[in-house]
């Protein structure tokens, strides 16, 4: 039994903060980890390492002379560094000027460039590390579906539905209404040119024998997820539901569901909905969201926060170690392109401001996640952890990226910006990050 998904959150505020607060010290401690431990290595010495800001709750000071604290606001941290004037690595001048060249060789501002280039840069990079073993440690977990594809399990749904003769765990389909399916692509190909009466022609591969069976639609209204902060979640849709009707209109394919959804527009809807055997209906209202194309752009549809499942369960493998990793690779890559192309949008107008979530959206969603059972939370944890990096690589002055800039500068030019010139644009940028905060939260009040 999912523990966390035992743990009734409807309305429990402290539940979504909790999530909340797990997810980002798990994030924030990786990536002051990667800066700790890359200036470690590079002959940097950290002075403190400190889980949240504030008043200091627990602190310890290991045998390397670094202080380990947790505070009292567990909304960040840091890692200060010998010369460090405050949290964001300003320079102290005074103490500085009191050390000795092979003292200030261990300070991140009298270290080499390389040294600190690296040492900045670990955090972004460790977040990244952070998803990509994440991801590629669900993928081995749950396997990757077998092609041709093959029955697994057959998934529960209503007698109706499930009228067939007989598709069995372990057919292997090889042809779909006639259509040869060797793979997923051509199988979702051969789907959408069905038609809707109910009964599909399957061609399934069994014992080396070849048999043409009669069987459900393939993709039935069926519930495979649900998005957290939804309009699903909120009304209570769960996974494994399978949806009859919509405003008393009968349907049998996901594809109805989704054409009924978009036809009806930001007007309520009524599902009728089959779960364990008995039917229930639930009111909700779609929502337009702006969702990513193939092409890098963006389209609007009315959505109420769920994925289709098939009729059955594909059979799995597990990947190899090598294909997990690249699996977890490409999950980062669609995550940062997603993310920079819905920033472009939102900058030109082209899709909506209130697509960019503040802290009290991502603490909903973090609840959201972790209500729908561990694995859900841990996926969560793994795309916030990518937006985090992400975002500590803008070139920002006072983040990661920004730091990064004026390293860059200083290879060009061979000497760093003056102390005057980071100050100021230390203070611009901590007021562009401010404003896009404020910014931010503002959308997780007014935006529907």
């Amino acid at each position: 039994m999912d523990i966390l998904s035992q743990i009734p959150t409807f309305g429990n505020v402290a539940f979504t903060l909790v999530a909340f607060v797990v997810a980002l010290s798990i994030i924030v401690t990786i990536h002051e980890y990667g800066h700790y431990i890359v200036a470690r290595w590079s002959g940097i010495h950290s002075e403190v390492f400190s889980l949240g800001f504030g008043p200091v709750l627990f602190s310890r000071e290991d045998q390397n002379g670094t202080r380990w604290q947790i505070a009292a606001l567990p909304l960040g941290g840091y890692v200060r560094f010998l010369g460090d004037a405050d949290a964001a690595s300003g320079k102290s001048d005074a103490l500085l000027s009191e050390l000795d060249d092979d003292t200030r060789r261990h300070t991140m501002h009298g270290a080499p460039l390389w040294a600190r280039t690296a040492t900045v840069a670990a955090g972004p990079l460790f977040n990244f590390a952070l998803s990509i073993l994440i991801f590629a440690g669900l993928v081995m977990f749950r396997g990757e579906a077998i092609e041709p594809p093959t029955v697994g399990q057959m998934a529960e749904l209503p007698a109706a539905a499930m009228d067939s003769n007989g598709l069995q765990p372990g057919d292997r389909i090889v042809a779909l209404g006639g259509v040869d399916t060797p793979d997923f692509q051509t199988f979702y190909d051969a789907v959408a040119a069905l038609p809707l009466d109910g009964q599909t022609l399957y061609t399934v591969e069994r014992e080396g024998q070849r048999l043409d069976l009669t069987g459900p639609y393939p993709f039935p209204p069926l519930i495979q997820s649900v998005q957290p902060g939804s309009a699903a979640a909120e009304v209570g849709l769960k996974e494994g539901d399978v949806v009859r009707a919509v405003d008393g209109q009968e349907i049998i394919a996901f594809s109805e569901l989704q054409s009924l959804i978009a036809e009806a527009g930001g007007t309520p809807v009524t599902l009728r909905v089959w779960r364990d055997g008995t039917d229930l209906e639930f009111g909700l209202t779609p929502r337009r969201m702006d969702l990513p194309l193939p092409d890098g752009g963006f389209e609007q549809r009315w959505l109420i926060g769920m994925t289709g499942g098939l009729v059955f369960d594909p059979a799995t493998r597990t990947p190899g170690p090598w294909g997990a990793l690249v699996h977890g690779v490409d999950q980062i890559y669609y995550i940062i392109q997603s993310s920079l192309s819905a920033l472009y949008h939102m900058v030109t107008g082209a899709i909506s401001s209130c697509n960019l979530s503040g802290p009290i959206g991502i603490a909903e969603s973090s609840g959201a996640a972790a209500s729908q059972g561990a694995l859900s939370f841990i996926w969560f944890i793994a795309m916030l952890s990518t937006a985090v990096g992400l975002l500590n690589l803008f070139p920002i002055p006072v983040l990661d990226g920004g730091h990064l800039v004026f390293y860059a500068y200083e290879a060009v030019t061979g000497r760093p910006p003056s102390d005057r010139a980071i100050r100021v644009l230390m203070t611009l940028g901590l007021s562009i990050l401010l404003a896009l905060m404020a910014f931010a939260l503002s959308n997780d009040i007014l935006c529907p």
